[in-house]
């Protein structure tokens, strides 16, 4: 070894054993840290900051009983179940910029570009909230026991779980376009870009509807309870509760490419541009999958309960029921 290699890594050297390294003649071997599966990096990666595949975790207070969340491009909205408000962050850097009243057991929320909309899931309704200051701008009646949302560009689709519908409002002023009948208790919609899917927990199986008219194009079977869906640009992923699996079905056809194990009754999951984030509610964890063939890349540990997770560009936010927090990764 070189003499200005040897002084390399010396002036790395305590650093690297404080972060938990095994330092070798040959560099840089292994580490163990909380929030971080296995890596094998050398000491430029480090420098970079491309240490490990997904952030330590980080965890922000928020109202109680956190269940959903969305990104308008500057900022994180999370919605509180037990609290009936949803609270406001700087995805930047966590600071609360607010918090805003809403409906009774809120669930989850959606972004339209200019407004956030709120599922009220006792009151039957939606809550819509401007971005900028949370000003609410109306209140909307949907179906019974309102859960997930999802914006297609012009209307906000909800899953009402307790009437076995989907409910299209017109998202500049709230009014009813639609309301489509799916499978049973659907508490999910995703939006792919051309159709609406709606996941139905209680029937096992996802129904795919055409966006302009909400026509039932197909009924696909996927694993036990499913509760969330994500788009990865090609194909529908599908969050199965109680057998502790994604599915990953094509989009164009609903054809199932693959069903991969994640945690303990996963309930969130979100796309990040090249992978799939599942949030774990029963192992209190969140897993990685690399979206073109569903192998695991890592296990992230975050907070009691984890239910929904939401990319910001840059980041996983996840809400942490039980802990009323989110933790960002």
């Amino acid at each position: 070894m070189s003499k200005s290699r040897r002084l390399s890594m010396l002036s790395l050297l305590p650093l690297l054993l404080m972060s938990g390294y095994t330092v070798t003649q040959s560099g840089v071997t292994s580490v163990t840290q909380s929030g971080v599966t296995s890596l094998t990096k050398n000491p430029l990666q480090i420098a970079i900051l491309h240490w490990y595949d997904a952030n330590l975790t980080t965890q922000f207070a928020v109202g109680t009983a956190p269940t959903g969340a969305a990104f308008d491009g500057a900022s994180v909205w999370v919605v509180n179940q037990n609290s009936n408000n949803v609270t406001k962050l700087n995805a930047s850097d966590g600071t609360l910029l607010g918090s805003f009243a809403v409906g009774n057991t809120p669930q989850t929320d959606v972004f339209d570009g200019a407004n956030v909309w709120v599922t009220n899931f006792s009151d039957n309704t939606v809550t819509k909230l401007r971005a900028s200051d949370g000003t609410t701008l109306g209140t909307f009646a949907v179906g019974t026991e309102p859960v997930g949302a999802a914006f297609d560009g012009a209307s906000i689709w909800v899953a009402n779980e307790a009437s076995n519908n989907v409910t299209k409002l017109r998202a500049s002023d709230g009014s009813v376009l639609g309301t489509f009948v799916v499978g049973t208790s659907p508490v999910a919609v995703t939006f792919d870009g051309a159709d609406v899917w709606a996941e139905n927990s209680g029937s096992n199986n996802v129904t795919k509807l055409r966006v302009t008219d909400g026509k039932v194009l197909g009924t696909f079977a996927v694993g036990t309870s499913p509760v969330c869906g994500a788009f990865d640009g090609a194909n529908i992923w599908v969050a199965n509760t109680f057998s502790n699996n994604v599915t990953k079905l094509r989009a164009s056809d609903g054809a199932v490419l693959g069903t991969f194990a994640v945690g303990t009754n996963p309930i969130g999951i979100v796309f990040d541009g090249a992978n799939i984030f599942t949030a774990n509610s029963g192992s209190s964890n969140v897993t990685k999958l690399r979206s073109s063939d569903g192998k695991v890349l890592g296990t992230f540990s975050v907070a009691s309960r984890p239910v929904a997770a939401v990319f910001d560009g840059a980041n996983i936010w996840v809400t942490n029921s039980n802990s009323n927090t989110v933790s960002k990764l």
